[in-house]
């Protein structure tokens, strides 16, 4: 019989801005990244909980799918977010019941940061992360989560390119890979199989 347990997934992504640098923009799939975290969101909420840091390239995207949804499951989500930033929130932050404001450090922003990811990756434990898109933030959150949770099972959805891409060609072990996560766009299934039946 299946757990009823809510556990907990980390959730890193973000649409690469095109300012940024070249390297995560030039491989990166805006459409895969909005379908992954359609998907992954589509497949967990109604059972488990979503613990990310409320990228505003992210958080509409969940917001849709608990609107779709249309159940009761505030509970089976949590943003971080730095003060820091509070004067660009979006709107959409404030349909969620659950968002944790993190100190202002030095009023500087890698600091923050840092401090905003240091309480989201400790405050809580993790079954898996998820990693989608995203720039030098998502290779931060990986060191840090692989550091913190060396036992979760973690997802580099490579076909998504951007930081995730890099990742996965680069720094996760080659016994943690999978085809699928560089060539699968199914990722309703992905998710079903390499995430909910491992959790």
């Amino acid at each position: 019989m299946a757990s009823t347990e809510i556990k907990n997934i980390f959730l890193s992504a973000s649409v690469p801005l095109p300012e940024r640098d070249a390297k995560y923009t030039e491989t990166s799939d805006i459409i895969a990244i909005r379908d992954a975290v359609i998907a992954l969101s589509t497949v967990v909420l109604p059972h488990h909980r979503i613990i990310w840091g409320g990228h505003p390239s992210i958080t509409p995207l969940i917001y849709y799918v608990m609107n779709k949804l249309d159940l009761n499951i505030q509970k089976h989500v949590t943003i971080y977010q730095s003060r820091l930033f509070e004067k660009f929130f979006l709107a959409d932050n404030n349909k969620f019941e659950n968002i944790v404001l993190t100190d202002i450090v030095e009023n500087d922003r890698d600091k923050s940061l840092l401090h905003m990811r240091e309480r989201m990756l400790s405050e809580s434990e993790f079954s898996a992360a998820v990693f989608i898109g995203g720039m030098d933030g998502i290779e931060v959150e990986y060191k840090m989560f692989k550091e913190k949770h060396p036992n979760s099972l973690i997802l580099p959805i490579a076909s998504t390119g951007a930081a995730t891409k890099i990742i996965y060609d680069s720094i996760l072990p080659e016994e943690e890979k999978h085809e699928r996560f560089v060539k699968d766009y199914g990722y309703m299934s992905l998710f079903q199989k390499y995430l909910i039946d491992k959790i």
